[in-house]
């Protein structure tokens, strides 16, 4: 075998050094052929030459000719028949190398074909299994915001429906829940809003002047009575100069230290939670520690995945639908900074977050506006409201006429554009979506009919109508979105018509802490009554039973006060906790 495989060898680098056109004819039939022929001549003649040598001794010399012709012509016919069978030997190895060729090509094309088919079995199996994923993912987020919604949404419809009916119930403290779980859902539907705008990439941040040390003193103050109401010790903590101004986006700042600090409380029972803010060279480290559950390893991988809740029961059981981390590390980046975490389950969660804030001269003027506004300084400003909802007219008609302004309405694009020509409005209020006229062709024509001496304000439920607005349409000079804040809502239209407010200062307020003396035993029924509404989510039975409370055993009064101001947040569970804690003080 090694000596036919150095005799190829050997032709094969023979036959390279022959020119192109030899060599073509040496592989084709023909050329085999006549090599193979060749070869067989050689070998015919070799064999009549011995026979004629051997056989010459034995024949007369007149003999001779007859043998040479004999043999000339067996010569011949041998050579003949040699002729035929190269020809037949040469087509049967071509025939089998071609046949071997096809053999080899269709084996190489059926294992392309079975890598294939595995291939694509293997791409089918993943989609399907991200499929499964996100169906199971969809379904867990539709069970959960229709939770948070339903919750709410009830007690707003509750008591709506009781002060239609007339029942007794007092109006300050039926419009405070109606405001608390209408916060709730706007919360809810802002967190979704930020998901989708940081997933579009469309999100945009604004460049504030933020005084950071009253920025902060004011996230600890919200945060400490929360923290104490679980019985929790919270640590504020500084390092390092910080400088009196920094510019960035006030409102995304607060949002994450909101979501980060929160999450620091709801998520630890007993201990402590840190808030550490240290300065230098213009790096700013926020730190919230706790000593909480922990985070699961398995967990942590998928931490800041929207609609993630964990896998440790204690997350499952909390309140929301898993987007405050996924929104805040998406602010972070976008603010340009780091967020970071540590954590080990049953000993705590560290989050860090790291950003760049440089240090600004301070604003001009640097006032505290008043949160008591009765009116502004000079004569009445006119504003036209243009709405095809006659509630979100009357809502912004109570709002802004007590206040001074001259108030008109319309409730349709035309009849706007025609007031705007009649009585040249110096604010306008604009929805979108209207019949007749888009909010955005009104707004065009009124930029056309008074120039810059408008200021056009598009409000409107739309959220996604911002981004169209705002793509090479300049009309309009701020967007507004429903559900608006009313004291947001006061601050544009100031900001708009630069107006001075007028109005007391309010103070802020103490932070309430939660009773620490031994409470009276005839507390207890009125304890149990709490728990069992906090149980069953009777948001108006909580406060009925907390009113309860206080009537009847005036010494809680430190402590209804703390557990009304947990229900204001909507804290359940912070309010669950005081209860327990209390009850248990009670049954020592």
């Amino acid at each position: 075998m090694q000596a036919t495989a150095s005799l190829r060898s050997l032709l094969r680098s023979a036959l390279a050094l022959l020119p192109d056109r030899l060599a073509a004819w040496l592989h084709s039939r023909m050329g085999q052929a006549t090599l193979a022929l060749g070869g067989l001549s050689l070998a015919m003649v070799a064999l009549l030459g011995a026979a004629y040598v051997v056989l010459v001794p034995h024949v007369a010399q007149t003999s001779l000719p007859v043998l040479r012709v004999v043999l000339g012509g067996l010569l011949a016919v041998l050579l003949a028949l040699g002729w035929g069978l190269a020809l037949v030997l040469v087509q049967e190895h071509q025939s089998r190398r071609a046949a071997m060729r096809e053999v080899q090509t269709h084996v190489t094309s059926l294992r392309a074909e079975v890598d294939a088919h595995q291939s694509t079995l293997e791409q089918l199996r993943q989609a399907k299994e991200s499929a499964e994923a996100a169906s199971l993912a969809k379904s867990r987020y539709l069970i959960s915001v229709s939770h948070e919604i339903r919750s709410p949404l009830n007690s707003i419809y509750g008591y709506a429906q009781l002060m239609e009916r007339g029942h007794d119930i007092a109006p300050l403290e039926a419009a405070k829940i109606i405001r608390r779980s209408s916060e709730h859902l706007t919360n809810l539907v802002e967190g979704l809003l930020d998901i989708s705008h940081v997933e579009s990439g469309v999100l945009r941040l604004s460049k504030d002047t933020v005084r950071l040390k009253s920025f902060l003193d004011q996230l600890a103050k919200m945060f400490r009575p929360q923290a104490q109401s679980k019985g929790l010790v919270f640590n504020y903590e500084t390092s390092g100069h910080l400088p009196d101004f920094v510019g960035t986006d006030q409102k995304r700042l607060r949002q994450i230290l909101i979501n980060l600090l929160s999450n620091a409380i709801k998520f630890t029972k007993a201990g402590h939670v840190t808030f550490r803010v240290a300065y230098r060279a213009q790096l700013v480290t926020f730190t919230i520690a706790d000593s909480g559950i922990g985070i699961p390893p398995k967990d942590l991988d998928k931490l800041f995945a929207p609609f993630e809740r964990g896998s440790h029961p204690e997350a499952q059981r909390q309140k929301g639908i898993g987007l405050g981390l996924a929104i805040s590390q998406a602010l972070v980046h976008i603010l340009g900074g780091d967020l970071s975490v540590e954590s080990e389950e049953g000993e705590g969660t560290t989050f860090t977050v790291k950003l760049m804030l440089g240090p600004v001269a301070a604003p001009i003027q640097d006032l505290r506006s008043p949160q008591a506004i009765t009116g502004f300084a000079g004569p009445s400003r006119s504003v036209l409201l243009i709405d095809d909802d006659p509630d979100q007219l009357g809502l912004l008609r109570g709002l802004l006429e007590p206040l001074g302004f001259t108030i008109m309405t319309a409730n349709d694009g035309d009849k706007g554009l025609a007031l705007a020509r009649q009585h040249k409005p110096e604010l306008v209020l604009l929805d979108v979506t209207m019949p007749g006229l888009s909010g955005w062709e009104v707004a065009r024509r009124l930029r056309d009919l008074h120039g810059a001496d408008i200021r056009i304000v598009m409000v409107s439920g739309d959220a996604h109508e911002i981004h169209t607005g705002s793509a090479g349409f300049v009309a309009h000079d701020q967007f507004l979105i429903k559900p608006v804040d009313l004291d947001a809502l006061i601050d544009v239209v100031g900001n708009q018509l630069e107006l001075q407010w007028q109005g007391a200062t309010a103070e802020e307020e103490a932070p309430v802490s939660p009773n620490t003396t031994r409470l009276p035993a005839a507390a207890l029924p009125f304890l149990s009554d709490i728990e069992n509404d906090v149980r069953i989510g009777h948001v108006r039975g909580i406060e009925r039973s907390i009113r309860a409370l206080e009537q009847a055993v005036p010494e809680t009064k430190p402590l209804a006060t703390s557990l009304l101001g947990c229900l204001d947040r909507f804290d359940l569970s912070g309010l669950a906790t005081q209860v327990r804690a209390a009850t248990q003080d009670l049954q020592v």
